[in-house]
C-alpha cells in the first residue's frame, strides 16, 4: 500500500513540478488560438477549459490504462515504476508538445505537423501510419467495450457491436459539440467513480485482499520467457506514453481558447490517465493475490472478464443495492474509456485524411466521403481476433510516440536554438527508440530473435536516431 500511495503522490507532484517546467520551456503566448480564428461550428469550436480537459482525457483514456495496465501487472508491482516515470517524463511531454505544436499550427493533424518539421518523406509515412493506427485503435476500442457491455447486460456481442459502430459513425460525422461535448461529462462522472471506487476498495481491504509493495523483480508467471525489457514497456502503452494521444490532441488544439490552458488540458490529462493505469495495475495484482492468480484469470476469461470481476469484487461484494450501483457505475466507467477513445479515433482519422487531401469538412457530404469507408473497414476488422489486433496496435502506438517525440525535439530546437530545451523531448525519444526497435526484433509479431541480438540492435537503433536528429538540427 505504501509504494502505491507514493507512486500516486509522485504522479500528482510530477504534474505541478515537471509539468510547470515543460510549460516554462515551451512558453505559451497570449496570441489568438485556432478555435477563435477559424470557428467553423464543426471541428473548430471554442470550448470551456473543464470541458476541453474532460474530452481530452476521455479521448486518450481508452483500453490502454485498463487492459494494458492489467497486462503490465503480470510483471508485478514493478509496473508502478514505468507508469510513474513514463507518465511524467515521456507521456506528459509527448501529449503537451503534440497538442501545443498543433495549436500553434492551426490545429493541423499530427501527420501534417511531423511532416512540416521532418520532411516530405516522413510526412507521407506519417499520413499512412496515422490512419492505419487510428483504424486499429477504433477497432480494438469497438470490440473491447462491446465485450464489457455484454458482460454487464447479458446481451450478445453480435447485437451490441453494431450499436457501438453506429454511435462511432455519428460521433465521427457530427459537429464536436453535438454528441461528444454533450455526453462526455456523463461518461466522465462514471470514469471518476470507477477510479475512486476501485482505489478505495483496495485501500480499505475489501474482500480481505492485501496490496503488494513495489519491487523491481520480474514476477511474470512465465519468468525469463517474458523479460520486462522491452515487453512491459510496450504492453503498458496508454498508461505511460502513447502515440495515439498525439492523434487526439489536435482535436482539442482546435477547441482551446488560450495557450496557457495547454498544461492542465494536455499534460494534466496524461497524468490523470497515468493515475487510472496505476489503479488498474494495482487492482489486478491485489484482487487476484499476485501475478499467478491474475494470469489464470486472464487466461480463463480474458481482460473483459477480469475487469468485471474487479469492479463487482471491490465495489459490489457486499450484495447491497448501493454496492450494486457502485459496481455498475465502475463498469460503465471502464466501458466509457474505450468508447470515448474509439469514437474520436475515427474522427481523427477523418481529420487526418481531410488535411491530407485538403478537403474542407464544413459540409456534411465531405465528411461522409471519409467517414463511411473508415467505419466500414473498422467493422470488417472487428471480426478479427482481438489479441492479434491489440499486439500490433501496441507496437504501432509506441513507434508513433517515438516519432512524435523526435519531432518535438526538432521543434524545440528550432524555437530555442541557444538552449538545451530540446532535451526534454530528445531523452524520452531516445529511450522509446530503443524500446520499440528491441521489441519488434524480439516479439512474436516481429522477427522473434533472441535477446543477444535484440538488445544490441535496440541500442544501435537508438544511436542511429540520435545521429539522424543531430544531422537534422545541423541543417536548421
Amino acid at each position: 500500500m505504501i509504494t502505491f500511495l507514493c507512486a500516486l503522490a509522485a504522479l500528482i507532484i510530477g504534474y505541478f513540478v515537471y509539468g510547470s517546467f515543460v510549460e516554462k520551456v515551451f512558453k505559451p503566448t497570449d496570441k489568438p488560438t485556432p478555435a477563435t480564428l477559424h470557428n467553423d461550428g464543426v471541428d473548430y469550436i471554442p470550448l470551456p477549459a473543464w470541458k476541453a480537459f474532460l474530452i481530452q482525457l476521455l479521448n486518450i483514456a481508452g483500453l490502454g490504462p485498463i487492459f494494458g495496465a492489467l497486462g503490465g501487472a503480470l510483471w508485478g508491482p514493478s509496473v508502478y515504476f514505468w507508469i510513474v516515470l513514463g507518465t511524467i517524463f515521456a507521456g506528459g511531454v509527448h501529449d503537451y508538445l503534440s497538442g501545443m505544436i498543433s495549436e500553434r499550427e492551426d490545429g493541423k493533424s499530427i501527420s501534417e505537423v511531423v511532416g512540416l518539421h521532418m520532411g516530405d518523406i516522413t510526412l507521407l509515412l506519417m499520413r499512412v501510419f496515422s490512419v492505419i493506427l487510428l483504424i486499429l485503435v477504433g477497432t480494438v476500442f469497438m470490440t473491447g467495450p462491446a465485450g464489457l457491455l455484454s458482460k454487464l447486460t447479458g446481451v450478445t456481442v453480435t447485437i451490441i457491436l453494431p450499436c457501438v459502430l453506429l454511435y462511432y459513425f455519428l460521433a465521427t460525422l457530427l459537429p464536436i459539440d453535438t454528441l461528444i461535448a454533450r455526453f462526455y461529462p456523463l461518461f466522465g462522472i462514471c470514469l471518476i467513480v470507477m477510479a475512486l471506487g476501485i482505489m478505495s476498495g483496495m485501500l480499505l481491504g475489501v474482500g480481505g485482499h492485501t496490496m503488494p509493495e513495489m519491487q523491481l523483480a520480474n514476477l511474470h508467471p512465465k519468468g525469463a520467457d517474458m523479460p520486462i525489457w522491452p515487453l512491459m514497456f510496450i504492453t503498458v502503452a496508454c498508461g505511460a506514453i502513447s502515440g495515439f494521444h498525439s492523434t487526439q490532441s489536435p482535436i482539442i488544439a482546435r477547441c482551446i481558447k488560450d495557450e496557457h490552458l495547454g498544461r492542465p488540458i494536455f499534460y494534466g490529462s496524461m497524468v490523470a490517465e497515468g493515475i487510472i493505469a496505476l489503479i488498474w495495475a494495482a487492482a489486478g495484482i491485489t484482487f487476484y493475490d499476485g501475478t499467478n492468480g491474475l494470469a489464470a484469470a486472464m487466461a480463463k476469461g480474458g481482460a473483459g472478464s477480469v475487469v468485471y470481476e474487479i469492479c463487482t469484487g471491490f465495489m459490489g461484494g457486499d450484495g447491497s443495492l448501493t454496492g450494486y450501483i457502485g459496481a455498475t457505475l465502475a463498469m460503465l466507467g471502464a466501458i466509457a474509456c474505450p468508447i470515448t477513445s474509439g469514437d474520436t479515433a475515427f474522427r481523427s482519422a477523418r481529420l487526418t485524411l481531410a488535411d491530407w487531401f485538403r478537403v474542407n469538412q464544413k459540409k456534411g457530404v465531405n465528411r461522409l466521403v471519409f467517414a463511411v469507408p473508415l467505419l466500414a473497414i473498422g467493422g470488417i476488422l472487428s471480426q478479427m481476433n482481438f489479441d492479434i489486433i491489440w499486439r500490433y496496435f501496441s507496437w504501432t502506438n509506441q513507434t508513433l510516440a517515438m516519432i512524435v517525440l523526435w519531432t518535438g525535439a526538432v521543434y524545440l530546437y528550432e524555437m530555442k536554438k541557444d538552449s538545451k530545451a530540446w532535451l526534454i523531448a530528445a531523452i524520452p525519444a531516445t529511450f522509446m527508440s530503443a524500446v520499440t526497435f528491441t521489441y519488434i526484433i524480439q516479439a512474436k509479431e516481429g522477427l522473434q530473435l533472441g535477446t543477444n541480438i535484440s538488445y544490441p540492435a535496440g541500442l544501435a537503433f537508438a544511436v542511429v536516431c540520435i545521429i539522424l536528429f543531430a544531422r537534422k538540427i545541423s541543417q536548421k
